[in-house]
């Protein structure tokens, strides 16, 4: 069962962690249009008397219901209210998806539902976005992403690279990361590694060695279009799962910014097992190559990170401290509870330090912002 018992902290479920947390992700994302407020209370009391497969079909009840005034504002030329709609029914089916198992089939439906919305909100969207495909692997697997220009027309722009952890969708940073980087007159493009994989394909990344490889591929694609500025192409890493991304900043020259872990979870992790084994020399310890912080990158690194993540602040900074930071263009921002954004990849408030990581790529990229 879900209790639908809402805590001061909005705790869905204390029981189920990553219901709880799913559903604080759902609140939040309504400061950036993914969600409304009133919409995700409905479903929280619609599921005091359901079980766990009454998240799915609540959900994806709500996702319908949006999607279909979506259409019915598009009919009537009214873009601005089908963009809005579509951007919610896309959230709302990736939460519906969320709790069920890889295999499921109402997963993979759901997933499909919600690369609709995100389809023809690219459509709506003005201007245009469009679906772009990335060859990477050489077992034929390519990379799937969605590119938003700043602004209409040729005239080439800086360009901001938003990509997720192995298993993350990037439908996400359409309404998340979209807005911040259109505002600063930057095109964005969003990416994951699934492609047009199903969910289960993230056991098979996982065992990949080289997943900083598909950075090199997107690089080389950009590269090709004529709309992007590519002496101002940064990349912005979301979650921490691992640091993948900056170790793709030591091998890609042509980033201009960055904003990742810095290795800094590779780090941790190799400090843990010296400490657990007693190990005196630290590069025995199995990662899977130098951690960016330990060597020297070729462009200015944000990390950022809140205070109440996995990886504690004073932990974090005593890494930076032993580490080769001095001789390097990174930048270590901690966000504190009393300013919010300080919870696990400030899912807290994601708007908070959304608005520092942009402000700090615009100062980067010389972009300048325009009024929308």
């Amino acid at each position: 069962m879900i209790p639908a018992c809402l805590s001061d902290d909005w705790i869905l479920c204390p029981e189920r962690e990553d219901i709880s947390a799913e559903f604080t992700r759902l609140l939040t994302a309504a400061q950036e249009g993914g969600a409304t407020i009133a919409e995700c209370l409905m479903i929280a009391r619609q599921l005091k008397q359901g079980g766990e497969q009454s998240w799915h079909r609540e959900w994806k009840r709500l996702a319908q219901a949006n999607r279909q005034r979506a259409e019915a504002a598009f009919a009537e030329g009214h873009m601005a209210t089908a963009q809005r709609n579509w951007l919610r029914a896309m959230n709302y089916y990736g939460a519906a998806a969320m709790p069920l198992d890889q295999a499921d089939e109402r997963r993979w439906v759901a997933v499909l539902a919600m690369q609709e919305c995100a389809r023809r909100f690219l459509t709506a969207r003005g201007p245009a976005g469009e679906v772009v495909t990335i060859p990477w692997a050489d077992d034929g697997h390519v990379l799937q992403g969605y590119f938003l220009p700043a602004s209409p027309g040729s005239k080439r722009a800086p360009t901001v690279i938003c990509i997720g952890e192995p298993g993350h969708r990037k439908e996400e940073f359409l309404f998340k990361l979209a807005p911040h980087a259109r505002e600063r007159g930057l095109s964005m493009l969003a990416l994951d590694l699934l492609g047009d994989q199903r969910d289960d394909y993230t056991d098979t990344l996982l065992q990949r060695r080289d997943l900083e490889s598909s950075i090199a591929s997107v690089m080389d694609y950009l590269e090709t279009r004529g709309d992007v500025d590519f002496d101002r192409v940064a990349i912005v890493a979301d979650g921490w799962g691992s640091s993948f991304v900056a170790r793709a900043v030591l091998q890609e020259p042509r980033l201009a910014a960055a904003v990742c872990d810095g290795g800094l979870w590779d780090l941790h992790e190799r400090s843990f097992f010296a400490s657990r084994f007693a190990m005196s020399d630290l590069s025995i310890v199995p990662v899977p190559s130098a951690p960016l912080m330990a060597s020297s990158a070729d462009c200015p690194v944000l990390i950022t990170l809140g205070e109440d993540g996995w990886l504690k602040a004073d932990r974090a900074r005593q890494i930076v401290q032993k580490s080769r930071l001095g001789s390097s263009d990174i930048v270590l921002k901690v966000f504190t509870a009393q300013e919010t954004g300080a919870a696990q990849a400030h899912a807290d408030n994601p708007s908070l330090a959304n608005e520092y990581i942009f402000d700090w790529l615009e100062s980067q990229l010389g972009a300048r912002g325009r009024r929308i």
